[in-house]
């Protein structure tokens, strides 16, 4: 849901058993979450998966409404920073920081080289930087849709920017996204995203290269023997 970080649902995916042979991987049972929830948050997290947290906001209707302004650079300052996604109509950037009432961003859009490793396995990552130097836009002219991104690598840099959201944007009267502890009763069930498992390629449907020749293509297609 949009505004809304659930602590309860970010621990079950990101902290995982320990490996053995049964429960390599798995997420903690729910059993085990609620009897360690006096014992503190680290309590029952043996390993942790890094996360990278991205929230979507909408800062208003039309235009940023100038209230959000202090809790979004607040955001910059935190640790877990990764910066913001936004821009204007038809103009997305990333932005990196801010100066004053301004925001310091870079465009991404430049087209660059393919990148292909090298004989000996290292790769020329020139061409994953922006050529552009950075630029600055007034905060107000943002369109409302922006997206923050966190990074905690670990859980106690979890547990840190929880503190800092609630000391620095939970004290707004409008805040600009919700923190809250428990998964919310009248939403769905959190089911946690599992990683897909890809049987097949599809080459095996096609017994052979005629039965596409049975449709009519009114562009040309190069056919591809698997």
């Amino acid at each position: 849901m949009d505004n809304t970080v659930v602590i309860e649902d970010i621990k079950k995916m990101c902290c995982v058993l320990p490996l053995s042979a049964d429960t390599a991987g798995e997420s903690p049972p729910d059993s085990l979450i609620a009897s360690n929830q006096s014992k503190g948050t680290s309590a029952y997290c043996p390993a942790w998966k890094p996360l990278l947290l991205i929230v979507p906001l909408r800062l208003g209707i039309n235009q940023i409404n100038p209230v959000y302004v202090d809790a979004f650079k607040e955001c910059f300052k935190m640790p877990q920073s990764l910066g913001a996604l936004g821009g204007k109509p038809n103009n997305a950037y990333y932005f990196i920081g801010f100066l004053g009432n301004e925001l310091i961003f870079l465009d991404p859009h430049t087209t660059q080289t393919f990148v292909d490793t090298e004989e000996n396995g290292t790769v020329d990552d020139q061409t994953f930087h922006c050529l552009q130097s950075p630029q600055r836009m007034n905060i107000l002219n943002l369109d409302p849709s922006v997206a923050l991104g966190f990074f905690c690598k670990e859980e106690k840099d979890f547990d840190n920017w929880c503190s800092l959201v609630q000391k620095e944007i939970l004290k707004e009267n409008l805040r600009m996204f919700e923190l809250v502890q428990k998964h919310p009763s009248h939403w769905p069930p959190f089911v946690p995203p599992a990683k897909p498992e890809v049987t097949t390629t599809g080459a095996e449907f096609i017994d052979s290269t005629e039965q596409l020749e049975e449709f009519d293509l009114e562009e040309d297609f190069e056919i591809l023997s698997v």
